[in-house]
């Protein structure tokens, strides 16, 4: 992995990692102001439809492709380091939790789907390997808060919120410094409103995003609930683990697999690996009840460490597609137009967990994630791509 790539894998690891880091002090959260348990859900979806927004407007003025995407990157950097700084402030309100976490996700839009425009304008010839290993960095960054949370048990929580801000703060200069503009990169001439929906006029790419919004359905509402069912599984079976450091394993062992997927993707096309980890990850969904009810705790953390690693490995491999089926000068839009909607889509899966966890046993809580692998799969045909996407 040469250089480039390195500070592009690693910026994007330090900046995601703003991403769950409500979620991993939620508990002292939730003790300091007496939030509900329903305030996993809105935690999370606060962050996504900052996200939403941010991809939203980044998309209808093509930012990505009309101004330098390193500093794109750098800005929104920065901007949401404060927003999650803020967390930290003693007698912080409940609505200024959800404030606060809108903003991050409203400048990640400027860090995750502009990182995969830089490696897209840095790299053609083995585009699949170097998107694996930046959505890789993305899982790893998503994880990184359960982690340092572990290791920051005994002292005060806010020390996760200033860890995880000043490594944002740290990979949005890397980026700034040592990314300059990629080779392959074709700027924008203007704005372009349609966009937005002319892009789904071309088969190959809509059948991709169609793919990718069925694997975004159950990917978010996934890692969000793994703490969820993890406690239910403990307080059903009298068994007791480390939450956080499992938390952690489980969300960042996709890491993993989005770099193996990318390698594998030189070998095999990127619609049979993608393809591939729906279906697994669609099975995992319907015998989640099974592992839950069974008593061995050794079990089940397999299990879920199994399928950490199959929900993600699908990532890069549409992001690949995508990318490889729109025009160069509107790559970045394009990108960013399909996490959108992907992402608005988690709040649906999210939403609807955080209803069902009330009033379900928790050992049925997943399986309804199985629509996502479904409807994805039903979408990615291989006959829809050509041998040269490979």
């Amino acid at each position: 992995m040469n250089k480039t790539l390195s500070v592009i894998v690693i910026s994007q690891f330090l900046c995601t990692s703003l991403w769950f880091a409500g979620n991993a002090i939620l508990p002292e959260l939730a003790a300091s102001i007496a939030l509900s348990p329903s305030f996993l859900g809105h935690l999370t979806s606060a962050v996504q439809l900052g996200f939403i927004a941010g991809t939203l407007i980044f998309a209808i003025f093509t930012i990505a492709d009309r101004f330098s995407p390193s500093w794109v990157f750098f800005t929104c950097a920065i901007i949401a380091s404060f927003f999650n700084f803020a967390l930290s402030i003693d007698g912080i309100s409940a609505l200024s939790i959800l404030v606060s976490r809108f903003g991050t996700g409203f400048f990640l839009a400027g860090i995750y789907p502009v990182g995969m425009k830089i490696a897209s304008d840095y790299f053609q010839k083995g585009l699949g390997k170097s998107l694996g290993l930046l959505v890789g960095a993305l899982v790893l960054g998503t994880a990184f808060p359960h982690f340092v949370r572990t290791f920051t048990s005994g002292l005060d929580w806010h020390y996760v919120v200033y860890v995880t801000s000043g490594l944002a703060l740290a990979g949005g200069f890397m980026m700034a410094v040592w990314v300059p503009d990629g080779p392959y990169r074709n700027r924008s001439k203007g704005f372009d409103f349609t966009l937005f929906f002319s892009v789904f006029q071309k088969q190959k790419f809509r059948k991709a995003a169609f793919g990718y919004f069925g694997h975004m359905w159950e990917l978010y509402a996934f890692w969000a609930f793994t703490p969820v069912f993890l406690t239910a599984y403990g307080l059903k079976h009298q068994d007791s683990f480390d939450l956080s450091l499992w938390s952690f394993v489980i969300i960042a062992i996709g890491g993993i697999s989005c770099a193996v997927g990318g390698i594998l993707s030189e070998r095999f096309l990127p619609i049979q690996i993608a393809r591939l980890s729906l279906s697994l990850s669609g099975i995992c969904c319907i015998l989640s009840p099974l592992i839950f009810l069974q008593p061995f705790s050794i079990i089940m953390l397999a299990f879920m460490m199994f399928w950490g690693v199959v929900v993600t490995a699908d990532s890069p491999m549409f992001s690949t597609l995508v990318a490889q089926n729109v025009p160069t000068h509107n790559k970045g839009t394009a990108l960013t137009i399909v996490n959108c909607i992907g992402f608005g889509i988690t709040i649906f899966s999210i939403q609807l967990l955080n209803w069902l966890q009330v009033i379900i046993n928790p050992a049925y809580l997943l399986i309804i994630l199985c629509l996502g692998p479904l409807f994805g799969s039903m979408n990615i045909v291989q006959k829809n791509f050509s041998q040269s996407e490979k």
